[in-house]
């Protein structure tokens, strides 16, 4: 089979080893879960129960006021009483209006929606399933689901890619779906296919995980309504899970500078999200559950587990997940390359949570910040073929406008500069805070535009 790939990027070690080839465990019983009542990208949530209310697996707690295109709502992921609505750190290192849970009665008690098949039913109805349920892209962005699969008139949709790509280090879970939920993977691939009218698709994974193209091609002979679905091998390279990367590896199109993949004739959807959406249809369940992978260096059982959403690793029970706590000096949600450090194992599990690195401080050297030497390697190893070293001394002068001609907005933070940089220089980090700075600058110019006009009518 042939070997895709894009240009530029850089070879990370894997380090998946730990937890490659092992099944998704399921996380014992938590007596609390603590769930963000807001965990996607969009408009925000409000909590539709009171404290002391009595809420069953799978209710609906919190969701717009008014439901709009940009909103998902979220279930309760355990049976039992509604203890506290108050402000919690989310893995954003943000504080979020958070519904906290206590277990109560039987553990197994749940209602979910009623079965509704894909192929049956409207599109409407279809994308308020997906809606409904609660489902948002698993890969980590949290973008709602159903807009994705609702692109705007005019644009032409001919590949649908699933992305398997798994590209961060440690990280195994879309594997572990993969190999353990390929039959749900097919499932949600043909439901989003019908949603969307588009006959091809392709299953984009990297040549190490090859393995499981016989396993997924087995699949896809037993599956009805497969209709046109092939798989892509990509070289393992980071970052090759990125949709732009994945799309230009599998089909040689170009995503434009400041668009999306459907401006590429692409919409792309993380494993895990397909299989949600095929179990929202024909198990009617929605997105309470989270598989993810838990390891690094202070974590002495890692493994793949099925946690519900809102679930603590301090609530886990040492003989399910033991931690070195005398060892442990980062917490990261997501991978090492694109995730976010914590501060506590009290931090929640949330929908976009792909994996919890737990590492030691061998393993998150940090080295003092050295002056710019110009060697180039950040241009040379972009994957978006930007120019970091130039959009950072235009944010250390202050020229937002320059930094954004080099590129600012187009970068993915993938942190491949990072990573690559001689002089240690916390790139992507300053584009983080420059995207920040150039949103404030934004919603302060949309408010005096907005003061002049009212002024004007006054």
């Amino acid at each position: 089979m042939l070997v895709n790939s894009f240009k530029r990027g850089i070879n990370l070690p894997t380090r998946k080893h730990a937890t490659e080839g092992k099944p998704v465990e399921q996380v014992p019983h938590p007596q609390q879960v603590v769930i963000p009542i807001n965990q996607h990208f969009g408009a925000p949530n409000q909590s539709l129960v009171t404290v002391g209310e009595k809420v069953v697996r799978g209710h609906k707690i919190a969701d717009a006021l008014t439901p709009g295109p940009m909103t998902v709502p979220v279930h309760a992921s355990i049976s039992g009483t509604v203890t506290k609505i108050e402000p919690r750190t989310q893995s954003n290192n943000t504080e979020g209006l958070c519904v906290v849970i206590e277990a109560e009665g039987p553990a197994d008690r749940e209602e979910f929606f009623p079965p509704l098949d894909p192929f049956s039913c409207t599109k409407e109805d279809a994308l308020a399933r997906i809606r409904e349920a609660g489902i948002v892209g698993m890969g980590g962005a949290g973008f709602p689901a159903h807009v994705k699969l609702s692109p705007p008139p005019g644009k032409h949709i001919d590949l649908i890619i699933a992305n398997g790509a798994e590209c961060e280090p440690y990280l195994t879970i879309d594997e572990a779906a993969m190999t353990a939920k390929s039959h749900l993977l097919i499932q949600g691939l043909a439901v989003v296919m019908k949603i969307t009218g588009v006959s091809r698709a392709v299953i984009g994974v990297e040549d190490n995980k090859k393995s499981l193209i016989p396993l997924i091609e087995r699949e896809l002979r037993l599956e009805e309504f497969a209709g046109d679905i092939s798989i892509g091998l990509c070289r393992t390279r980071y970052p090759q899970g990125g949709e732009k990367m994945l799309i230009t590896a599998l089909t040689g199109r170009e995503v434009p500078s400041g668009g999306l993949p459907m401006d590429a004739d692409c919409i792309v959807q993380n494993v895990g999200t397909l299989v949600a959406i095929a179990e929202a249809f024909y198990l009617g369940k929605p997105l309470i559950d989270r598989d993810l992978t838990v390891s690094g260096g202070a974590c002495k059982t890692p493994k793949n587990i099925r946690a519900p959403i809102g679930a603590c690793l301090k609530d886990m029970p040492v003989e399910f997940m033991d931690i070195d706590h005398a060892r442990l000096a980062k917490i990261l949600f997501g991978g090492p390359m694109m995730g976010t450090a914590v501060a506590s194992l009290e931090t929640p599990i949330q929908k976009n949570t792909s994996g919890i690195i737990l590492m030691t401080r061998e393993e998150t050297i940090a080295q003092e910040e050295g002056p710019c030497i110009r060697c180039g390697r950040c241009i040379r190893n972009c994957p978006c073929s930007l120019s970091p070293v130039i959009m950072n001394n235009s944010l250390d002068a202050a020229d937002l406008d320059y930094a954004v001609k080099a590129g600012l907005l187009d970068c993915i933070e993938c942190g491949s500069c990072t990573y690559i940089c001689p002089a240690r220089i916390k790139l992507v980090q300053r584009f983080r805070v420059g995207k920040q700075r150039l949103r404030i600058r934004q919603q302060q110019s949309a408010a005096a535009t907005a003061a002049v006009a009212a002024a004007k009518k006054s």
